[in-house]
């Protein structure tokens, strides 16, 4: 019998281990397949209401260091984001992500004006202090006063909504001639044949406020889609009371390449008329091979849209994947990128197309701010009032995970400042509304109204 030294025994030990080492991690290797879609990987908005986290549930889910120590700063000054970036892409100029921390100096009152409601998406004040809410699950619209903080019955006559996932009835506006026309618009999302859409309708609020008369929809951001994600939703009215309409890509791989598509509303900021007609002024009118209600495309999921009140530009924000949410201002005409560009991860941690995140290089719009990692950002809204100067004109966004408001100064069309406020309320901030005595109001998933005004 052949004798072997025990320090060859040990050599062919080792080389059995690397060699079986070097095995396992070739499995683990990245795929090349195709990454999850959404409607499967999403912790955006999950099926489950419980488990609603919209980006992933714990921060130590978020694991990849920051490119290098100075990414959690500004050179400004300290970031207001205190976290690891969770991508290693660079900005493509020094403003455009992790603006210096700044702070309120005016003391606030931070008060509960209503709790116990359902998910209340969005928000418009129609009388001093009086404010129409909807209610995305119920499909209930109600009123509510700040000053009493009493909420109406639900108002009948709205319309029937698909409310699984992500939808329900979103939001909420008044046109500029509501004390005349008393007409009221609401976005939902709607059952047709080939899936659900994203739907604009309006009525007319009775005399008593109980009911929507003579309740109609005006337009449907087609194609249908069997699917309940991203269905954006967002209105606002511009100076000629014609509508912004905002919509999602519907959020799947098989959906989401129709953001660059002009034969398709979804992914885009559509602008049209109350008739649900579009403006005759729109940059694709000419085009017979683009949809003439479609004003900018490009989009993931846009959850806010204001305008400034000193410049008059048009601002969204947007759902970005894992990190990579967006602040844009809004052209006719312009390609935002989105799924060819991102500065986010897909929610599976693999790269979105290859990893591009350059948007200029690619012939598409820089976003003028963006978010690593996420701010989960909701509704928003320009403060347009002088009860607390130093906010005038700052940007007022809500936060639905982590949990809190953003504030954003802005000098020109930079991101200059940013603030957290109520952080330690732990509510997910769904909607932002700055009332006509200069209160700013936020509703949030768990069901509560806060309002947050100077302190007497």
């Amino acid at each position: 019998m052949t004798k072997i030294s025990w320090s060859k025994l040990m050599f062919f030990i080792m080389l059995i281990f690397i060699l079986a080492l070097a095995a396992c991690n070739g499995n683990n290797e990245t795929s090349d397949q195709e990454p999850a879609d959404d409607s499967g990987t999403t912790t955006e908005e999950p099926a489950d209401e419980g488990a609603e986290t919209e980006e992933p549930a714990e921060e130590g889910a978020e694991t990849e260091e920051p490119a290098d120590e100075g990414a959690g700063e500004s050179a400004g000054g300290e970031s207001a984001e205190t976290e690891p970036k969770v991508t290693e892409f660079e900005p493509a100029f020094p403003e455009q992500t992790r603006a210096p921390a700044v702070e309120t100096e005016t003391e606030l009152d931070v008060e509960v004006m209503v709790d116990g409601l359902g998910v209340t998406w969005g928000m418009a004040e129609f009388d001093t202090n009086r404010l129409l809410v909807t209610q995305r699950d119920s499909a209930e619209l109600l009123i509510v006063d700040l000053n009493e903080g009493s909420v109406s019955n639900p108002i009948e006559g709205t319309p029937e909504v698909n409310s699984e996932d992500q939808g329900g009835l979103l939001d909420v506006a008044i046109p500029p001639d509501f004390d005349e026309s008393r007409m009221v618009f609401l976005t939902f999302s709607q059952d047709i044949e080939g899936g659900t859409v994203t739907a604009v309708g309006k009525g007319v609020l009775s005399e008593d406020e109980n009911s929507l008369e003579n309740f109609e929809v005006i337009f449907q951001a087609t194609p249908a889609y069997e699917g309940t994600l991203h269905y954006g939703g967002r209105i606002i009215f511009d100076d000629d009371g014609n509508l912004f309409l905002t919509t999602g890509e519907r959020s799947d791989v098989e959906s989401r390449d129709r953001a660059q598509d002009l034969d398709a509303y979804l992914g885009k900021v559509i602008h049209i008329t109350q008739d649900g007609e579009p403006v005759d002024t729109n940059p694709f009118v000419e085009d017979e091979d683009a949809l003439d209600g479609i004003y900018s495309y490009g989009h993931r999921n846009i959850q806010g849209i204001d305008f400034h009140p000193e410049t008059g530009d048009l601002w969204i924000v947007e759902f970005g994947p894992q990190a990579g949410d967006e602040l844009n201002i809004i052209e006719p005409g312009n390609n935002y990128g989105w799924p060819i560009v991102s500065y986010g991860l897909e929610y599976s941690g693999e790269f979105v197309n290859e990893g591009i995140s350059e948007h200029e290089a690619q012939g598409f719009i820089e976003p003028r701010y963006y978010w690593d990692p996420t701010s989960a950002p909701s509704g928003m809204s320009f403060y347009d009032n002088d009860a607390i100067p130093e906010w005038e004109n700052n940007l007022f966004i809500g936060g639905l995970a982590p949990n809190y408001i953003v504030r954003v100064i802005i000098e020109g069309d930079t991101i200059v400042g940013e603030e957290r406020l109520l952080t330690d309320e732990v509510q997910r901030f769904r909607d932002i509304l700055v009332t006509e005595d200069g209160a700013l109001i936020a509703s949030t998933d768990g069901g509560r109204i806060y309002k947050i005004s100077a302190a007497e």
